[in-house]
């Protein structure tokens, strides 16, 4: 019965089931289930209780005469003084010319509006003669679009619920509702829509969340357990020994963090099922050596490896920190946009004939010629970079290779395994000892002077530093320093003292590779770039990193290009050149100079900017939950995660007859379309 179209509830004719049906609303269970946006609250409180720009209501008696003026075409402003708990508040209402005639002194009226703590003021969205005993404290307002309206959406919600609600199923078994005490589905259903207080509707929202967050990770899990189960890899037989004597034969000892996620890496290469892991650690905490070990641990089964980075200056890196480790155990080559003609002929004979061990590159490797010979294991750095195509596409190109996806943007825990649900996770979450923090400082504008005074200072003692802008040049938009200006600036001030250099993502790739090589030589001692340095450049020698109108970027790039420093034994230094105007601006600066802890700074930038912002939905896949919220709700979610996985590796969902329903609307989800359970 609720998979009937919603024609089917009384008053919703042709027109209004057309409207219905823009919003995703087919049927009657689609209807039951679409919450409210938020609540329009006409809870009267005391006025020491409200909150400054909340939307309050107040019930007032008016004094005097209300005031009516008029400006621009057709427009009027009507300000009348209300008499509130012996304190006189002014309450404004535009375009409500006709209110003059019904609001007269000495009645009582009942206002809802923006409150304006400092004034005393209230600006009126609605108003109401007489006192609001009558009034529904809580009022559901609907998303809409078109010409359908939140009253419309009311109206048809509550026929739904008079006629519909006892068919809906609780889904969730009697022990979860009584272990987390959530109410049960028919009556959070009813408070959702119309919560008689606040702590009805908090109780159904807390149902919601935790239904929804359970659901989703069942759907991840089993859609994981089947593509395990598909997709038989090639159960990497290496040389347990030969990986002992290359980890003991590093210059330096793994932490306990990286011993940890290079054993989970290990164990999947030694599976027969493929590999689909993400390892995240903080900007040096040790991600390319785990890395290099999983590839040799490839070669000694006879396998190739590949390495794909977003950046030619990053593949080079990594080439030559390869070469360096594996000398004369492999053979590494690097395939990028750059090499071309004879010499990329030849590496692309040696990829497919087997005599290259180890391919690093950018996305080059994906291109439709390049032929690998055996593809053990794929890495893939920054992975946030590429395409969701991208990365299926050199997936592909070996028989069920084995997959690490690596980021040095660290992403909670709990929200990564969200996020990437298809993906086991493993972090590295502990720094190398000896390290030295980045001493970290948030400067006025005013004080550049000051900042390239140190900067001298700093190359005088045969140091180097990084200056960051947003912008390449000039913009008329954006009021913000750019690249080409500051390099010009920087040229003038330290004259014939200091070689200044410029980088940016316009640049050729050889300029790019020239102008690097040069900075990591120490030919130039202050490289003036946009955010292209971001990602993977190590110079060592450079222990200063100042970064232009750095309200303008969120705490994780932030994060990223203070990564940049502190790679030598000097200390080094990050100085913030920022003047916010927004208090969420003031909050970042706040935070980076107290916080160099990556995972601790992701997770204030989730709070400040939101899951979508954070991950970027368009390549992520970050679901958009109705009720739930994956940063605030964070405890749900983990809690679903565990339930989630009990359920699955019990095989409840089968077997249990008190998992049902919950089987059922796992399979009538569109993620589960062409698959079964069985």
């Amino acid at each position: 019965m609720l998979n009937q179209p919603v024609n089917q509830v009384k008053g919703i004719g042709e027109k209004l089931q057309e409207e219905l049906n823009g919003l995703g609303i087919e049927t009657v269970r689609d209807l039951l289930l679409y919450f409210p946006a938020r609540y329009d609250v006409y809870e009267i409180k005391p006025l020491s209780e409200l909150v400054h720009e909340d939307k309050v209501t107040i019930e007032g008696e008016v004094i005097g005469q209300p005031s009516l003026s008029f400006y621009g075409k057709r427009k009027s402003r009507l300000t009348m003084n209300l008499q509130v708990e012996h304190v006189v508040v002014k309450a404004v209402m535009f375009n409500r010319a006709f209110a003059k005639k019904q609001l007269q002194a000495g009645d009582k009226v009942t206002v809802t509006g923006k409150w304006d703590q400092h004034r005393l003021q209230i600006t009126v969205s609605n108003y109401k003669k007489g006192a609001a005993k009558s009034q529904i404290p809580i009022q559901p307002v609907y998303a809409v679009k078109g010409n359908l309206t939140s009253l419309q959406i009311k109206k048809a919600v509550s026929s739904a619920l008079t006629e519909y609600l006892d068919q809906l199923n609780e889904i969730l078994p009697a022990d979860y509702l009584a272990s987390y005490k959530l109410p049960e589905r028919k009556e959070a259903v009813r408070h959702m829509h119309f919560p008689p207080t606040h702590q009805h509707l908090k109780h159904a929202r807390r149902r919601f969340t935790y239904e929804e967050f359970l659901l989703f990770q069942l759907k991840m899990q089993l859609l994981r357990k089947r593509k395990k189960e598909a997709t038989m890899g090639n159960a990497q037989n290496f040389d347990d020994r030969k990986v002992e004597q290359f980890v003991h034969r590093l210059p330096f000892r793994l932490t306990g963090a990286q011993k940890h996620s290079l054993e989970e890496i290990l164990s999947d290469m030694k599976s027969p099922y493929r590999m689909n892991r993400l390892l995240q650690g903080d900007v040096g905490s040790g991600k390319t050596a785990v890395a290099a070990i999983g590839l040799f641990a490839a070669l000694t089964a006879g396998k190739q490896g590949a390495l794909m980075v977003p950046t030619e200056i990053l593949a080079e890196q990594h080439y030559d920190s390869l070469s360096s480790m594996f000398g004369d155990t492999a053979k590494v080559v690097l395939l990028t946009g750059s090499v071309k003609g004879k010499r990329r002929n030849e590496i692309l004979r040696q990829i497919k004939e087997r005599e290259a061990d180890v391919i690093v590159g950018t996305h080059a490797l994906i291109q439709d010629e390049v032929f690998f010979s055996d593809l053990g294991l794929v890495i893939v750095d920054e992975q946030h970079r590429f395409g969701v195509e991208q990365r299926r596409v050199l997936r592909d190109k070996g028989l069920n290779p084995d997959v690490l996806f690596m980021t040095a943007t660290p992403i909670p825990r709990t929200l990564a395994i969200t996020a990437f649900g298809d993906m086991d996770v493993s972090v590295i979450d502990e720094m190398p000892s000896g390290r030295k923090e980045v001493e970290t400082y948030w400067v006025k504008e005013n004080m550049l002077d000051r900042v390239l005074q140190f900067i001298s200072k700093e190359i005088s003692a045969g140091h180097q530093a990084y200056v960051i802008c947003p912008l390449i040049e000039e913009s008329e938009k954006l009021d913000i320093q750019n690249a080409v200006d500051v390099y010009n600036q920087l040229v003038h001030y330290f004259a014939d003292d200091f070689q200044v250099g410029l980088m940016h993502g316009r640049l050729h790739a050889d300029e790019k590779e020239e102008v690097m090589k040069s900075f990591a030589s120490n030919q130039i001692q202050v490289l003036v770039s946009t955010t292209v340095v971001e990602v993977g450049v190590n110079v060592p020698n450079a222990t200063i990193m100042v970064i232009y109108d750095a309200e303008r970027f969120g705490l994780s790039q932030l994060h990223q290009l203070r990564g940049r420093v502190g790679r030598g034994d000097a200390q080094s230094y990050c100085i913030l050149l920022a003047d916010p105007k927004g208090e969420v601006g003031k909050e970042r600066m706040r935070i980076m100079t107290e916080t160099s802890n990556g995972f601790e700074l992701s997770e204030q930038d989730l709070k400040l900017r939101g899951p979508g912002d954070f991950f970027g939905r368009k390549q992520s896949g970050i679901p958009e939950f109705k009720v739930g919220d994956m940063v605030h709700d964070y405890r749900a979610l983990e809690t679903a995660r565990k339930d989630a996985q009990e359920i699955i590796q019990s095989n409840a969902l089968e077997n249990d007859g008190a998992y049902q329903y919950i089987r059922e609307e796992i399979e009538a989800d569109v993620i589960m379309k062409g698959k079964t359970l069985d």
